[in-house]
């Protein structure tokens, strides 16, 4: 069974499943995994920000000093990992990353890594003034307190992740239901959705 990636069947399922946990504000968190320089997976937690318009593509704001970055440029692929406790569905999404932070040419990229910079609230985007992620602090030192104007654009150190799914893992454990999407090209060079139904 196949679909054109403008109705990706298991985007819909994505939606309701947030739909259906949205009272749970751990639902809006999940984990991404890319391979580190030592090829070990490396994973964290972070915050689904949305779509991009008019696509399947997974958005995320990160800071451009993380490890994660250098990880992507080295291996621009990874995996989300996605569990939803209320419906018990889980999501495992595999895709490649892009990366648009403030050197990027394209215009329309800009404007999305500055949209997505005004869409995240003022308490989020003053932790990109901090410190170096993951560099040893220095315990002498004094906590800074931060301030930013809030119609000032997107810092540098703000980027923002662009996750385009490849493969799409869903299991539905309280209807023991296991689906495999994935993509495909077809002869005129256009994106469709295999779907395979699993064991689970």
């Amino acid at each position: 069974m196949a679909s054109s990636s403008s109705s990706a069947p298991w985007k819909q399922l994505l939606l309701n499943a947030l739909d259906a946990n949205a009272k749970l504000q751990h639902s809006s968190f999940f984990q991404l995994a890319t391979i580190a320089s030592n090829g070990r997976p490396s994973n964290r937690t972070v915050v689904f920000r949305g779509f991009q318009e008019g696509s399947n593509k997974i958005q995320i704001n990160t800071d451009c000093r993380t490890r994660k970055i250098e990880e992507i440029k080295h291996y621009p692929f990874g995996e989300i990992c996605w569990y939803f406790t209320d419906s018990w569905e889980q999501f495992r999404i595999n895709g490649r990353i892009d990366i648009i932070d403030g050197s990027n040419s394209d215009p329309v990229m800009l404007q999305q890594r500055e949209k997505a910079w005004f869409a995240s609230s003022l308490k989020s985007r003053l932790q990109y003034l901090g410190p170096s992620p993951g560099v040893s602090c220095a315990s002498e030192e004094p906590f800074k307190k931060y301030s930013l104007d809030p119609s000032s654009g997107p810092v540098d150190t703000f980027c923002l992740l662009i996750f385009d799914p490849e493969q799409v893992d869903y299991l539905n454990l309280k209807r023991h239901e296991r689906l495999m999407f994935t993509s495909k090209r077809n002869a005129d060079g256009f994106e469709c959705w295999m779907l395979e139904k699993i064991n689970p």
